[in-house]
């Protein structure tokens, strides 16, 4: 039994993907979009918070810029 995850192959000779491949890369889009969906609603529940208290805010905009950056590096 192999210990290393074995990636499904990839005829490149026919331009044939296995349905492994395709069915695999739809869960990653998935994944990404859920992840961005759940980032987006964070966001704006941040954005609609109002503070008059200046550490809140503080604290907001770390949380606002943490978001922003993950939103940024899942494209």
């Amino acid at each position: 039994m192999a210990s290393v995850m074995q990636q499904p192959e990839v005829d490149s000779g026919d331009d044939f993907v296995s349905e492994d491949v395709k069915r695999l890369a739809e869960q990653v889009r998935t994944n990404r979009a859920r992840q961005k969906q759940m980032l987006d609603l964070q966001r704006e529940n941040i954005l609609s918070q109002r503070t008059s208290n200046p550490a809140r805010r503080t604290a907001l905009e770390a949380a606002l810029n943490q978001i922003e950056g993950q939103i940024a590096r899942l494209g």
